[in-house]
Formats: C-alpha cells, structure tokens, sequence
C-alpha cells in the first residue's frame, strides 16, 4: 500500500467531520423531539479565545472553536474508512 501525503489525509478528515455535522444538522430538521434526537445532536464545544494582539496602528484578534458531535464522529470515521481506496 502506497504511503497517502498527510495533507491529503486531513483533508479528507476534515471534510468528513464538515459532512458529518451537516447530515447532523439535516437529521434536526427531521427528528421529532426525544432522545434520539438528542443523542445525535449533543455537543462538546472546545474553544479558544479570542485572543487580541494589539501592535500600535492595528490589532488583530484571533479565536478558534471546535465542536464535536455523534454525527460528525460518523462522518470522520466514514472518511477514514473510505482513505482505503484514495
């Protein structure tokens, strides 16, 4: 099996995280209130920031949040599965 270059591969995951979390989003839209609603759409948030460096004639502010969820799992392991074949 051929070496695949990481970028590649981050990519890949990154997209299948992004899928994942618009399936989630798409499954919010047609679940009825309940369990297995929540279950597919609770969250765990990991943020930080934002941040300021202010250098005398401008500032910039900087911040990063990521948010986990059942079927962005999902998509991520979709993804990793699917690197088999490209």
């Amino acid at each position: 099996m051929a070496r695949k270059p990481i970028a590649r591969v981050v990519l890949i995951i990154i997209l299948g995280a992004m899928i994942g979390s618009l399936f989630g989003q798409l499954l919010a839209l047609v679940l009825p209130e309940g369990v297995v609603r929540e279950f597919f759409l609770r969250e765990a948030i990991f943020s930080l920031g934002p941040g300021t460096l202010g250098i005398g004639f401008f500032d910039i502010t900087l911040g990063f949040k990521i948010i986990f969820n059942v079927t962005g799992f999902i998509g991520v392991v979709v993804a990793i599965y699917m690197l088999r074949w490209y």
